[in-house]
């Protein structure tokens, strides 16, 4: 059995089991995804002592997994699911089972090393399932007024008036709670104060990004803006210059950037010149509101490394 810096495994994270494959030795396992499954994948890995440990975000069930292994001290990361099809059809890899996905996850660590990030301690954790849960109610209240605009049926509009007065005040809650969490970490609240002072950015998108993008601040500008997806994309060949685009990234983010610089075009001194040098370019109106987020995160960003206040001069 190969151990130490050479090792690298991957991990297909299911409801109720774990796949885990091992490099170099090609070896594999299953342990279930409770808590004595999880103590014997700690036990087991400690004793190969993995260089890196890789598995996918696969819509929080990977959060336990991670949570356990990293409180073991062990080197963890979870990847987009996106990026591992990508590597296993670059690899002419297209049958799809647990255990196969596991060793193409193993060989996705072992060639690329993708290197580690912190992972966010239970505070952040906390911090992040509330925004979650806030914009999950958001979009239920969004969609029952849909449907309430949708039916003529008086008892179904009844139904949907009260769920929606449940839902306003579930919302009411989560915020209380959001500014009750927020309050408790001095850090969070300052940059909180610094990112909602820049008009444009009020508090729901400072607080978006403080949760979804922990690294503002701590990158230069075409780092974060790439993490993010708002920097283009080539997509040349030969002659032929094509349209660059933007793509991946975080779209909770750049969603909440897109509002924000939305508003900023019109309320924001700095943006809206921008904007409007952009379009008197020619630019489409699209194209120059993506340039606005850009502009708008590396804004931010300086703000936060810096930690010195808006100023519109």
């Amino acid at each position: 059995m190969t151990t130490g810096s050479g090792v690298f495994i991957g991990i297909d994270v299911a409801k109720k089991h774990l796949d885990i494959h091992v490099l170099p030795d090609n070896t594999a396992f299953t342990v279930s995804r409770d808590d004595g499954g999880l103590d014997e994948l700690v036990n087991r890995l400690r004793q190969l002592a993995p260089q890196l440990i890789v598995l996918e975000a696969t819509g929080g069930y990977e959060k336990v997994v991670l949570a356990s292994l990293a409180g073991a001290g062990l080197a963890v990361l979870a990847v987009n699911p996106r990026q591992v099809r990508d590597f296993a059809r670059a690899c002419g890899r297209l049958a799809k089972t647990d255990r196969l996905d596991a060793a193409i996850i193993a060989h996705f660590a072992e060639r690329l090393r993708p290197p580690l990030r912190p992972l966010p301690d239970a505070a952040a954790q906390a911090l992040g399932a509330i925004v979650v849960r806030r914009r999950q109610i958001i979009d239920m209240i969004s969609a029952e007024n849909m449907r309430l605009q949708q039916t003529l049926a008086r008892k179904v509009q009844t139904s949907i008036k009260a769920h929606l007065t449940w839902l306003q005040e579930q919302l009411t809650s989560i915020d209380d709670d959001l500014d009750a969490t927020i309050k408790e970490n001095d850090t969070w609240l300052h940059n909180e104060q610094l990112l909602d002072a820049v008009p444009g950015v009020g508090k729901t998108t400072a607080r978006t990004l403080i949760v979804e993008l922990p690294e503002l601040g701590s990158l230069d500008r075409r780092q974060i803006a790439a993490l993010v997806g708002v920097a283009p994309i080539n997509h040349d060949s030969g002659c032929h210059r094509g349209q660059r685009h933007i793509r991946g990234g975080r779209t909770t983010v750049r969603a909440a950037l897109f509002m924000a610089a939305w508003v900023g075009t019109r309320h924001n001194p700095v943006l809206q010149a921008f904007y409007k040098r952009l379009i008197a370019a020619g630019k489409p109106r699209k194209v120059a509101l993506v340039a606005c987020m850009r502009k708008l995160l590396t804004i931010l960003n300086a703000l936060i490394r810096d930690q010195h206040p808006w100023q519109t001069a």
